[in-house]
Order: C-alpha cells, then sequence, then structure tokens
C-alpha cells in the first residue's frame, strides 16, 4: 500500500506542474498566469479542492492517442471565497491551447451540475482556443452541454466568466449566457468570426483587440461588465463582486457590520445636485454620499453612461442602484441604456437584492436612429424588469422626471414599493417650455409680444402643474423629504421591506419584449 501511496503522490505532483517548462514559458510569455495560479488568486488559500485531475481524453486519430496528459486542459474544482463555497473551472491554455473536447466538456458539466446542486456560485475561468477540431462535432455538443447548463442554472446560481485569453466562435455564448463577464485588456478578446475571417468576407482590416478586446467590449459592444489592466486586480474584482451576491436564489446576499451610521446625515448633497434642472452634476457623487463608507461596484461603467447600474451596501445590506447620469447625454434613456438597466434589474430581482432607483430624467433620447433601432422595444424591455420584480423597491426624485421616462424608471404606479422626492422635483408629462407651446399656441401666437407671454405661461404651468408637491398631493409620492435625510429614508424603508413576500402569478414564463 505504501509503495502505491508513493506513487499516487508521484503521479500528483506531475499533474500540478503541468505539461512542462516550456509550456508555461510560453504562457508566462504572453503576461498570462498559469491556471493554477489563477485559481490561487480567485479563492481562499488552501481551500481548492480539484474534480478529476486525473482525467485523459479517449480520442483517436490525427495524433490525439499518442498525446494524453492530465487534466485534458481544463482544472475543476470547488474552493471558498471569503469562506462561502465557489465552483470553479479553468481552462489550461499550455494543453491542447486549452480547445474543449468530449473530456473536457465532461468535467465542465461534472462541476456545473455540482455549483446547481450545491447552490452555490460558478466560476469560469476562460483560455481557450474554442472546440478541438481533432475531436470534430463531438467537442461542438460539449459546448451544446455548457450552453443548457448556463441556461438551466440562470437566474438560480451567479454564474460569472472571466476571460483571461481568446474566446471565439460559439465559445463566446457561454460567457454570454452568464451574469457578469470580466475582462483583462490586451490578453482577452471575444468575437464569433476573427480578424481573418472579417477580412475575407468584408474586405475589413482589423486586430484582435480591436475586433474584440476588452475595452471595445466594455465601452461598444456592452458584452464586457468590467475590464481590467492585469489578472491579478480583475481576479480581486471577482472576489469583491462575489461578496455582495448571494450563493443562490434561495439565499439573500450576505450581510456585513456597518460602521457608518444608518442615520447619518448628507449634507453635502444640497451641494452636490443644483436646483436648475439643465445644469449638470454626477450622479455618482451622490451616490457615494449615500451608501455606506462611500463603496459601490459599478456595472457596465464604461457602456451606456447616461444610466448608472451598482452594487453597495445601505447599513451593511446589498443594493441594487439604478441611477440616471446627468453628466452624459443629460441622463436621458436610450436603447442602450434601456438595456443595461433592465438586465441589472431582472439580475438583481432574481438574486433578492432590493432595488433603489435615483431618477433625474428629461425623458426618451429623440431622434431617427433611435426610433428605426427600436427605442420602444428596448425601451419596453427596462418597463418589464421593473414591472416584473418582486424585490423590496424603492424610488427617490431628485430632480426632473417627464414622460414616459418617469413611468419606466419605477415609478409608483407600476409598482415601486415607496417613492420619494427632494423639493426640487418636477414631474410632467414633458418640461414647461415645451407643454406651454403645445397648451398655449394659440394665445402665444395671439399675443403682443409673444415671447413675453410664452414665458408668462411657462411660469403660471410650473406654478400650476409642476410644484414639488404637486405629486404628493396625489399620492404618486409619498413623502416630499431633506436630501440630508436620504440616507436615513432609504435605510429605514429597506429595513421595512425586508420582509416582503410577493405572490407571483400562475404562468410557465413571461415573454419579455426582445
Amino acid at each position: 500500500m505504501r509503495s502505491h501511496v508513493v506513487e499516487l503522490a508521484a503521479l500528483r505532483e506531475r499533474v500540478l506542474a503541468g505539461p512542462g517548462e516550456k509550456a508555461t514559458a510560453a504562457q508566462k510569455a504572453k503576461g498570462k498566469l498559469t491556471v493554477r495560479e489563477r485559481i490561487d488568486l480567485l479563492l481562499d488559500e488552501g481551500s481548492f479542492h480539484e474534480v478529476e485531475p486525473l482525467r485523459r481524453h479517449r480520442a483517436t486519430g490525427f495524433g490525439l492517442e499518442a498525446k494524453k496528459p492530465h487534466t485534458d486542459g481544463v482544472v475543476t474544482g470547488w474552493g471558498t471565497v471569503e469562506g462561502r463555497t465557489v465552483f470553479v473551472y479553468a481552462h489550461d491554455f499550455r494543453i491542447f491551447g486549452g480547445a474543449l473536447g468530449e473530456a473536457h466538456a465532461a468535467k465542465i458539466h461534472k462541476i456545473m451540475d455540482m455549483a446547481l446542486a450545491a447552490g452555490a456560485p460558478l466560476v469560469s475561468l476562460n483560455d481557450g482556443a474554442g472546440a478541438r477540431i481533432q475531436e470534430g462535432v463531438t467537442a461542438l455538443a460539449g459546448y451544446g452541454g455548457i450552453f443548457r447548463r448556463n441556461t438551466a442554472a440562470s437566474g438560480v446560481i451567479p454564474q460569472i466568466s472571466v476571460m483571461l485569453g481568446p474566446c471565439a466562435g460559439g465559445a463566446a455564448y457561454s460567457p454570454a449566457l452568464t451574469d457578469f463577464v470580466f475582462m483583462v485588456r490586451e490578453t482577452s478578446q471575444m468575437f464569433i468570426t476573427g480578424p481573418d475571417v472579417v477580412k475575407a468576407v468584408t474586405g475589413e482590416e482589423i486586430t484582435q483587440n480591436g475586433l474584440g478586446g476588452a475595452d471595445v467590449h466594455a465601452e461598444t459592444s456592452g458584452v464586457c461588465h468590467f475590464a481590467y489592466d492585469d489578472e491579478e486586480t480583475c481576479l480581486e474584482e471577482v472576489r469583491y463582486l462575489l461578496s455582495l451576491l448571494p450563493g443562490n436564489n434561495r439565499e439573500t446576499p450576505p450581510a456585513v457590520p456597518c460602521d457608518d451610521p444608518a442615520d447619518r446625515r448628507c449634507e453635502t448633497l444640497a451641494d452636490l445636485v443644483p436646483v436648475d434642472g439643465n445644469r449638470p452634476y454626477d450622479m455618482a457623487k451622490v451616490i457615494e454620499e449615500i451608501v455606506d463608507d462611500g463603496e459601490y461596484l459599478e456595472v457596465h461603467q464604461r457602456w451606456a453612461r447616461n444610466i448608472i447600474c451598482a452594487l453597495a451596501r445601505l447599513d451593511g445590506q446589498v443594493v441594487g442602484i439604478v441611477a440616471n447620469q446627468p453628466q452624459s447625454l443629460a441622463g436621458v434613456l436610450d436603447i442602450e441604456a434601456s438595456e443595461k438597466a433592465a438586465r441589472f434589474v431582472q439580475m438583481c430581482d432574481a438574486f433578492s437584492i432590493p432595488l433603489v432607483t435615483l431618477l433625474d430624467v428629461p425623458g426618451f433620447l429623440p431622434g431617427v436612429g433611435q426610433e428605426h433601432g427600436g427605442i420602444i422595444r428596448h425601451g419596453a424591455k427596462l418597463l418589464y424588469a421593473y414591472c416584473d420584480a418582486s424585490v423590496p423597491r424603492i424610488s427617490l426624485i431628485l430632480r426632473k422626471a417627464y414622460g414616459g421616462a418617469y413611468i419606466v424608471m419605477d415609478s409608483q404606479s407600476i409598482g415601486a414599493d415607496l417613492t420619494y422626492a427632494w423639493p426640487t422635483n418636477e414631474i410632467a408629462v414633458m418640461g414647461a417650455e415645451g407643454a406651454a407651446n403645445v397648451i398655449f399656441r394659440r394665445q402665444i401666437a395671439e399675443a403682443d409680444d409673444p415671447e413675453a407671454r410664452r414665458a408668462e405661461l411657462v411660469k403660471e404651468y410650473k406654478a400650476e402643474l409642476m410644484h414639488p408637491y404637486y405629486a404628493a398631493e396625489r399620492g404618486l409620492v409619498d413623502d416630499v423629504i431633506d436630501p440630508a435625510d436620504t440616507r436615513r429614508v432609504l435605510v429605514g424603508a429597506l429595513a421595512m421591506l425586508r420582509s416582503k413576500h410577493a405572490e407571483r402569478p400562475a404562468r410557465k414564463h413571461g415573454n419579455p419584449p426582445q
């Protein structure tokens, strides 16, 4: 027995060492960590339990029968992040370029099934060359099994994809099915067809990073939620995100002790937000002032910047914040902002994260491009997401809230549990100037001094229909509050709503706008 144990220890040592120094040197030359270094950074020290480390493929042909490395190019298992169980699979680019074959896929399928059964988050560390061509359609079927499991786990356990190398073709669809995608600049790319195919078909010449690099997906396509300069920072931020998420949809997000007083007055808010609705300000600073210790994690920070989606804590409890950003496009809703916020609202609802919505929205972005691009359809996604959400929902109107955008941004009429407003709020169908031009068109045209008459009628309209207490008088706002009390009011309201339970209608699933 002892001799067998010695033999086993030697075998495990070879497996941990990987395919050899040459392959490791090539990986390091690209500025990339090895698969086990990545897992060590992600998980708590000494917590990793590997599954099927001795697995080998059984394919033949094209020289495969002569090369059967252990792990088959993917390391799978579980460990902990801050003491909480997390499952992980990580491609080893040093073995077959991290390409997926039958055995490789079977290992991923198994760990995905285990994560779902255990009710714990799943993190994939992606660094692979796609399907293993030598194994043909068997490799493609392996991807199908991954996609099916991604879908089954959606909304049940958090799924996080970390892109640490190339991801091309059908392989890119697994990250797209997960809740969050992280990328590292220069070393990770995602695309369906690579630069060579693009050039052959369209004649366009472009680099891999120009086509599907981290910055492209973080700023232009919206595929990437977070982009970082190096793997170490990226994996540390994955750990931080996991600390804000529950293990599964039957749990609530982890609460932490909070030293930031729940009743702390936010005196600076009155100075941060100008009374003039046409003057911009940074909504991010408002969020910093309200949340615990000024800390929050913004999702999709560089895409659709006219809306902010962030995870933060209020009195130690995790909340999701959706807020218009007046510094970008005046905070209007457009196609991309609607999609970004809708997906975020759905994620928060799936994982029992209460929603706080901060409104300062002049409406939807007008224009032929927006209308032809389907702003009706895309705006309806956000409307559907809010209407369908059963978590505690609180909205706060800071300044203007006009037209359909006011309704869509979690107004009381679509189910917000509580709606508050600052004394600078203006809730109306449209701005006073536009409303006066429509309602008083004839009076303005017939006046001796049209401009003076317009100004007079605008003032009259504001006094009658847009004063700060108009909505509160009609029960559409629960209270008008001092901005300095914002944190205290939100914390108290969320504490009251913590036990909220909403009955769902009997149906297989809804049919949201696409």
